[in-house]
């Protein structure tokens, strides 16, 4: 079973490296949020995908879909995706995040958490149709949860970072690089959250 977070259940961890993550909380205003997060719910064509560990395929503990431009195929879950078309509200959020990133993003990954035991393990993004210092823009919808953040090459230097109904994270290029991430499982129940994560295909 994936541990469960060790990390603080309230606030930053402190010492955040600014220069890597930057955090915006009510980026998307209450109203709006909350409207999306049921339509995203109720409309987004979700899949589950299965995993293969130790010569057993599993469920991976989350559902996904990946919309994006034409030619944007990507590996989600080890299996290459075709985008699924934009939606008026994707592509809204889409120039909204590429306003605060500076960037244009032309894919992104949703991931569907409908209770504390879905979960994402540790991992970083560093899939070569992403380059080399991806930067992704990460808006989450719904339940808080805990993105844990830890140095791949001393674990004991980790951050968490409570993820807010309507709120924007930024990865900067060298996160992926040099560490890693996760959403931990949690004892304690939870809602419904969705996740985007907007990312460039090169």
């Amino acid at each position: 079973m994936e541990q469960l977070s060790f990390f603080a259940e309230a606030g930053q961890s402190k010492g955040l490296p600014k220069e890597l993550l930057a955090y915006h909380p009510d980026f998307v205003d209450e109203q709006t949020a909350n409207y999306l997060l049921r339509k995203f719910i109720t409309e987004t064509p979700w899949k589950q995908s299965t995993q293969k560990m130790w010569d057993k395929e599993y469920l991976t503990p989350r559902l996904t879909s990946w919309h994006g431009d034409i030619g944007t195929d990507y590996s989600v879950s080890g299996k290459i995706s075709n985008p699924n078309p934009w939606t008026p509200e994707l592509l809204m959020l889409k120039e909204k995040v590429e306003d605060v990133a500076s960037i244009r993003f032309n894919s992104v990954l949703l991931n569907y958490y409908r209770d504390g035991n879905d979960s994402v393990a540790w991992h970083s993004d560093r899939e070569s149709v992403l380059g080399k210092n991806p930067v992704i823009a990460s808006v989450s919808f719904g339940q808080v949860r805990s993105f844990d953040i830890r140095n791949k090459a001393k674990h004991s230097e980790h951050y968490s970072v409570r993820l807010e109904h309507g709120s924007l994270l930024l990865m900067k290029a060298g996160l992926q690089e040099h560490w890693e991430h996760r959403i931990a499982k949690s004892a304690k129940p939870m809602k419904a959250r969705v996740n985007l994560t907007f990312r460039l295909v090169v």
